[in-house]
């Protein structure tokens, strides 16, 4: 059978073969033994729910070793034969190209090239996940190949609900993931839940089709490291030579090493898990691997000395390194750490005195041990950081729960007053300020024609918008303006792609606006070969409410609120968007965060024109607008000005106190 056949086909009407697990790509943890022996039958059931009656009889056994054996249901019998990537959207078979930007954007997410897990299918950050088994991924392909453009494909975390009536007008696809009720998100709510194959967590850019590789990273890591030197060393001092610290080299984190040689600077990143790192690596992603520490301890001197850019992997526990450093007197400018914190006990950080091999077995078979050596690991990380910070380094928190946790295993982290944490997040000192409340969020496109050229071209229009909106912008955004024309110019040159044809760089609503609209003529003149597809991050101006990442620098007592992000996907889905997201997890935790993200398709027509000015302009501004209310500076002056020129914006703005007037 051909691609489109197989696609068209859903659930193969023969039963394929047995797959053994292939040893050549890199398979998630197993998972926690959480389930009853009631529930284990349950999960079971639930998904033979998905298979035709008569292979229930070998399937049941089959999928309940799996349960056993993984703690999961992923059933690999029935991952595709086929290739795994983005191809051409002309190749897909699909009555509408909306539906078939789509199809390419879930097989970006799930190429081995872009993925963390791709057999578990997960993306990125140890549970991001697209779908919870491939029989779900076979059936909202074939959906998709399916529907046409008077339908919505409903997704209920993995699961395709199904076909629905709706309009032109509408979502092409709504998906949910993890939205538990508020008191069932806790860390074994997901893993219960999960295993019974009721609900996923979907990351961020994971389950909800967006994700582009770790360059969807790169350009914020590249803003946040250029950023935190200008505050450590002065915007008059070259980082050449100066070292930034921190660890992470598998989905999301991979991108630092490439962003640090974009900063400039000398990068050491600790992975413990040797595929991940020795992938990086072959991507051109990491300049060296080392996996001794006195070596270490020697090259990161000799790139000191010789006022070097460079980033070098260590296979090895991140602690090690801390401690290391500071026994031998290696000066640290900048440290962070970036490892999936957000799922502490299942894969997302390793303790050290383990090796990997040995925490993985730990991690299954004695949970709350592997909890305490989390723990007890934590614990050293924090304090030799601390020592690192009291001869002048300056620490920042990356938003992966790295401090929250650390606070939990009670380490010293926290400020004097006992309620803040010491280091600040970098939304606090830098995002936060200097990007998000002017409207500045990861703005992302990906070209469907897969062709480099398209690329190129794109990239060029982007230039050419961003130097013209800088020629009169005020001077409170020429900063960001300038980092982004930077970036841009050099983004053929640092070889930033990995899987399909995409570009991310961080733009106010007036720069999307005016970006896309070049793109949708640039494809109706068919100066670009095929449409493109619009999105972003969730971790943006207004997707995302999340008290220790997104909104921790708002502090008018609302930063626990969800409202923002719900509203965020319910205007973007009747203001254009082609699909719409909305998850509860992401990159500090389950239950710790809501987030919302979208995907719009220009085909080149006029209503693509219309519908990208009406969606990017609310997308953006709505995130402004409370940040506005809650009293930010920055913001403030961005949505004063956006009413300025906007007709029909009209946003309640707040009053503020002079502090004498408070008792």
């Amino acid at each position: 059978m051909t691609f489109q056949e197989l696609i068209l086909q859903g659930i193969p009407s023969e039963l394929p073969a047995k797959k053994p697990l292939d040893p050549n790509v890199s398979h998630a943890p197993k998972r926690k033994d959480i389930l009853s022996p009631e529930e284990k039958k349950l999960a079971v059931r639930n998904a033979l729910r998905y298979i035709p009656k008569a292979w229930h009889a070998e399937l049941a056994q089959e999928f309940f070793a799996e349960l056993q054996e993984y703690g999961r249901i992923y059933m690999y019998r029935f991952r595709p034969e086929y290739e795994m990537y983005a191809r051409p959207i002309s190749e897909y078979p699909a009555k509408t190209p909306q539906a078939a930007a789509i199809m390419l954007m879930i097989q970006n997410n799930l190429d081995p090239a872009v993925a963390q897990h791709p057999h578990e299918l997960i993306t990125y950050g140890g549970n991001g996940a697209v779908f919870q088994n491939w029989a779900q991924y076979l059936l909202t392909m074939q959906y998709l190949a399916e529907m046409d453009e008077e339908q919505t494909l409903h997704m209920y975390s993995g699961h395709p609900m199904g076909l629905f009536p709706s309009s032109k007008d509408a979502p092409r696809v709504v998906v949910t993931n993890g939205m538990m009720i508020p008191n069932y998100s806790k860390p074994d709510d997901w893993e219960r839940y999960n295993a019974l194959g009721v609900t996923q967590y979907g990351q961020m850019t994971a389950g909800s089709y967006m994700y582009i590789g770790p360059q969807g990273i790169v350009h914020g890591t590249t803003i946040t490291v250029m950023n935190a030197f200008r505050k450590k060393l002065g915007t008059a001092v070259n980082p050449r030579g100066k070292v930034f610290l921190t660890a992470g080299l598998g989905g999301m984190s991979g991108a630092q090493p490439k962003a640090g040689n974009i900063a400039g600077c000398v990068t050491v990143c600790a992975e413990v898990n040797p595929k991940a790192a020795y992938k990086r690596h072959a991507q051109g992603w990491v300049d060296e691997l080392i996996d001794d520490l006195d070596k270490l301890v020697s090259r990161v001197r000799q790139a000191q000395n010789n006022a070097e850019v460079v980033s070098i992997a260590y296979l090895g526990n991140i602690v090690d390194v801390w401690e290391k450093f500071d026994v031998d007197n290696i000066n640290v400018e900048l440290g962070s750490d970036q490892t999936s914190l957000h799922n502490p006990w299942a894969g997302g950080y390793y303790p050290a005195g383990l090796s990997f091999e040995e925490a993985n077995d730990m991690m299954a078979k004695d949970p709350e041990n592997f909890k305490t050596k989390v723990q007890e690991s934590l614990r050293r990380h924090a304090a030799a950081i601390n020592r690192h910070a009291a001869k002048g380094m300056y620490f920042f928190d990356y938003g992966n729960a790295f401090l929250l946790e650390a606070s939990r295993a009670g380490a010293a982290v926290m400020a004097e007053n006992g309620i803040d944490f010491k280091y600040p997040s970098y939304v606090q000192d830098i995002l936060g300020p200097m990007c998000f409340d002017f409207g500045f969020g990861p703005f992302r496109w990906v070209c469907t024609s897969g062709n480099a050229a398209d690329l190129e071209k794109t990239d060029q229009i982007a230039l050419e918008v961003m130097k013209k909106i800088s020629s009169n912008a005020p001077k409170e955004i020429q900063q960001q303006l300038q980092d982004n024309i930077r970036w841009i110019e050099e983004a053929g040159k640092n070889k930033l792609v990995v899987g399909s044809q995409a570009r991310i760089l961080y733009a106010d609503a007036e720069g999307r606006i005016k970006i896309a609209e070049a793109f949708n003529q640039a494809v109706s003149a068919s100066e670009i070969s095929a449409p493109i597809v619009l999105g972003r991050d969730h971790h943006d101006v207004s997707g995302t409410d999340s008290p220790f990442r997104e909104t921790s620098n708002i502090y008018d007592g609302s930063k626990f609120t969800a409202d923002m992000a719900i509203h965020n996907v319910i205007g973007d889905s009747f203001r254009g968007a082609t699909w719409v997201s909305i998850h509860n997890g992401g990159g500090v935790g389950w239950g710790e965060v809501i987030n919302g993200g979208f995907g719009m398709l220009l085909d080149g027509t006029a209503d693509a024109d219309q519908k990208l000015k009406s969606m990017l302009f609310y997308d953006v501004n709505n995130g402004i607008s409370r940040r506005a209310w809650a009293r930010n500076e920055e913001a403030l002056f961005a949505i004063k000005r956006e009413m300025e020129r906007t007709p029909g914006l009209k946003v309640t703005l707040p009053e503020v106190v002079d502090e004498k007037f408070l008792l």
